[in-house]
């Protein structure tokens, strides 16, 4: 799409991905003027990103591909401290090397969703701590801290909410939308930024960002925010039944990721499609239009999409080839994720049920009971009523099936 598009936003409209704008005519303006930057933040809470961050990484390669240059901004110092929005609880305190583990583990994911160098529209990323680190407190409190009043900010829904359920709200945590403020007004100085992207709950921090840029001057500043999203079932986007569905390959196999897809609700599908893949608007009606078993094909479109941009065509084309091999009932073993045991554990004293809840392939030993009594639990493809099941040095290399989608390679790990 060319870089002076009139119809940016309302394609990105029709993708998904628009929920709140500060000034969408403006924004609309300055993007069809020419190239603009943006930027995102992450903090650097764990060494990898995960689907949840999806949704940002496709809107910023979207607009990228658009003409406009991403920044990539990595909490190095607010990860410190943590955002408060919506939370109950401070996060936990991360030490510098734990943050700088995580940093190189997020990066690791940006490469592929984003064209990084040094060309005129390539990414960069950036880190806060660059500039928060040597900020002095009475500087900070001048240059930021006089432009907000403590009455507004009280006003905030991330704030209130946590003060209405009498939740503690350290003073630290307090004054973390003054910090992103400051990230957005400080991007717009070295970089000559002018939008932030961010989720809903991100909507106060934004609006503080463009209000302290025009306190201090600078050039106007826009924000846009994207809808919250939760699958059908009312889970937040990130998050399945086993765990979190990581981006990092090493974090959740290539065929995990294609699974969780593949595997996502009849009444997701047309919605996912738009928002992570890069098929055209059409197909991706065509596609949510199928109805029944058809409606696979719209699924495995939206695992191929979305597998091929984590982890490359090859990882997705052998997921596809797995998942086909397993449900034709033919051996893919080499394939399949691997649960790792040590041998000396495989002596009988450890059962398949206690091994399923250590791996936290299930929430508690009744749901690996209703499973098996519901004959969802195979191995090598043989029901298991008994989920109690002793494991011994001959179960290495078996295949264990939760349910028709979900299969995995017991193999021993010394």
């Amino acid at each position: 799409m060319s870089i002076s598009s009139p119809d940016l936003l309302e394609h990105l409209s029709a993708r998904g991905f628009v929920h709140q704008c500060t000034d969408l005519d403006g924004l609309r303006q300055a993007l069809a003027q020419g190239p603009l930057t943006f930027y995102l933040g992450f903090d650097a809470t764990a060494d990898s990103l995960h689907v949840g961050h999806l949704q940002a990484l496709m809107l910023m390669r979207h607009l990228q591909r658009a003409g406009h240059r991403p920044l990539l901004l990595i909490g190095g110092a607010t990860t410190r401290i943590g955002d408060p929005s919506f939370r109950d609880s401070s996060r936990p305190v991360l030490s510098e090397a734990q943050i700088q583990h995580n940093i190189a583990g997020i990066s690791a994911c940006f490469a592929r969703y984003i064209r990084l160098g040094d060309g005129p529209g390539d990414g960069q990323v950036v880190n806060n701590a660059d500039w928060l680190d040597g900020i002095g407190y009475l500087q900070f409190l001048d240059q930021v801290g006089r432009h907000f009043s403590i009455n507004r900010l009280l006003t905030f829904d991330a704030v209130r909410n946590r003060l209405d359920r009498e939740h503690s709200l350290s003073f630290q945590e307090f004054g973390y939308t003054l910090l992103q403020a400051h990230d957005f007004t400080e991007l717009a100085r070295r970089h000559g930024c002018t939008l932030q992207l961010g989720g809903a709950d991100q909507w106060a921090n934004i609006i503080n960002g463009v209000e302290l840029g025009r306190r201090q001057g600078c050039a106007p500043l826009f924000g846009l925010t994207m809808p919250l999203l939760t699958t059908r079932d009312g889970r937040k986007m990130g998050k399945s039944a086993a765990g979190a569905v990581w981006l990092n390959g090493d974090k959740l196999s290539p065929y995990d990721f294609w699974q969780f897809w593949r595997n996502c609700d009849d009444a997701d599908v047309g919605r996912f499609l738009a928002l992570f893949s890069e098929l055209p608007l059409d197909e991706v009606a065509r596609l949510s239009a199928l109805e029944g078993a058809e409606l696979n094909q719209a699924k495995i479109a939206l695992a191929n999409a979305a597998t091929a941009l984590a982890h490359g065509e090859r990882a997705a084309q052998a997921a596809e080839a797995t998942a086909a091999e397993l449900f034709a009932g033919s051996s893919a073993a080499a394939a399949v994720p691997a649960l790792y045991l040590e041998r000396k554990r495989l002596d009988g004293s450890l059962s398949l049920l206690q091994f399923l809840l250590e791996q936290g392939l299930q929430p508690s030993a009744s749901a690996v009971r209703r499973l098996a009594a519901g004959g969802g639990l195979r191995l090598n493809g043989a029901t298991l009523h008994e989920a109690e099941l002793p494991l011994t040095p001959q179960h290495l290399g078996a295949r264990i099936s939760l349910g028709k989608k979900r299969h995995y390679q017991l193999q021993a790990n010394d």
